[in-house]
């Protein structure tokens, strides 16, 4: 068996481009375009990448896009009242706080500050819950993307036996809360589940979001399985160079499964690109709007 690769670049695009017809949609409505802040405290490289990339893409997508940074030196008390003064702007619809936060700074604390209806990332507590209840929710943006790329390539999953590798947050349980709302049986295994091959073996979907390289082997994927790599990890090459490889052993899984997302390619692009899509989501919800059919 020969998997077909997702093609995640392709679909976020697309998506991306219906998103930037909404916010033409919204400016008409609102007479304004929907607004999106990043706050980034100190200056991570990769972090300081990640930003500048989802404001490029919010411009593109005709929507506002505004940077808050602040020095490796801000305190929690700093942040905060950013945090609060941004929720109480009229014109900022979504809040992104970068993570991750210099140590004397308590990410939840902050997280539990943003106003739920501007939380785009759909980490507050709030949302979360919301998630967990089958109530309408702002949903975390990696998981929220990796459920679009498996209904694109499968269509209805009622019934689906799903494994999510990982019990983070961020992807491991929203991931697994979105499944379940798609009538899946979902299992929620990790690093110390006993057996995990085994387990692994029984999906009809496996998500791996464990953060170890080339962790989930081929022969522990069902033939005929749709794998969504979540993994981004940097790995030693030849002459001294790295290169990017996911959780999954990628030529193994791709020989056994019937579909599977590549890295990079796969999951990444369709991050920033639910991004967008629920900035404009909380724009129309905030103002009463009807909501957008096709995002």
């Amino acid at each position: 068996m020969s998997a077909t690769l997702i093609d995640g670049k392709a679909f976020a695009e697309g998506l991306r481009g219906r998103v930037a017809d909404a916010a033409k949609r919204f400016q008409a409505d609102a007479g304004r375009a929907p607004g999106l802040v990043v706050v980034l405290v100190g200056e991570d490289p990769a972090s300081s990448v990640y930003v500048r990339s989802k404001g490029k893409a919010c411009r593109e997508a005709g929507m506002e896009s505004t940077e808050h940074r602040l020095p490796e030196t801000a305190s929690q008390e700093e942040l905060i009242a950013l945090v609060k003064s941004l929720n109480a702007d009229d014109k900022v619809d979504g809040i992104l706080v970068q993570l991750p936060l210099p140590s004397q700074i308590d990410d939840k604390a902050v997280i539990g500050t943003i106003d739920p209806a501007k939380d785009v990332d759909g980490f507050h507590v709030v949302n979360a819950g919301r998630l967990a209840v089958g109530e309408d929710a702002l949903v975390p943006c990696t998981p929220l993307g990796c459920l679009m790329l498996l209904k694109d390539q499968l269509g209805d999953l009622t019934g689906m036996n799903a494994v999510v590798i990982g019990r983070s947050n961020i992807v491991g349980k929203p991931m697994a809360q979105l499944l379940l709302g798609e009538s899946c049986t979902v299992t929620i295994a990790h690093s110390r589940t006993k057996d995990l091959p085994e387990v692994v073996r029984r999906a009809d979907i496996v998500v791996a979001a464990v953060g170890r390289p080339e962790m989930v082997k081929g022969d522990w994927i069902k033939p005929g399985a749709v794998v969504i790599d979540v993994g981004i990890n940097r790995v030693p090459a030849a002459e001294g160079k790295t290169r990017l490889v996911g959780d999954v052993a990628f030529d193994e899984a791709a020989a056994q499964a019937s579909a599977i997302t590549p890295v990079p390619g796969g999951v990444g692009p369709m991050t920033i690109a639910v991004l967008l899509r629920n900035t404009v989501v909380a724009a129309r919800a905030r103002l009463g709007l009807t909501p957008e059919v096709g995002l």
